[in-house]
């Protein structure tokens, strides 16, 4: 992979790091907040889902965390955009579109027929 791609995705991730760490902080300092006592347990009832619908997104989104900063590592090791299953160079498209990917192409839709082939 040549530096200049290596910077662009280095940035990228780092700039969608940030955001996502920002996010969390956001979360948990408005979750600690002041306690409000309704008197309609159907606003109450509305706080609580929309709450756990927000834990929800951040916890897809802390699994995200996880991922980039292990790309992150794989770059400073010189392994991002090599496929961990075959060891050929990912494509500059699909890091594009997936720029924590681990896999080729061919690899992931291999894998995920496997899945659908024992009902995963």
């Amino acid at each position: 992979m040549k530096k200049k791609d290596i910077k662009y995705f280095t940035k990228l991730l780092t700039e969608r790091l940030e955001n996502l760490l920002a996010e969390a902080n956001e979360t948990l300092s408005g979750m600690t907040g002041e306690i409000v006592n309704f008197p309609d347990p159907a606003d109450r009832a509305a706080l609580e889902s929309d709450r756990n619908f927000l834990l929800r997104i951040r916890d897809r989104e802390r699994k995200l965390i996880v991922k980039i900063r292990e790309a992150l590592e794989r770059m400073d090791k010189g392994t991002y955009g090599i496929c961990e299953t075959c060891g050929s160079e990912i494509s500059i498209k699909r890091l594009k579109a997936r720029p924590v990917t681990t896999q080729c192409i061919g690899c992931k839709t291999k894998e995920e027929a496997m899945e659908d082939a024992l009902g995963v």
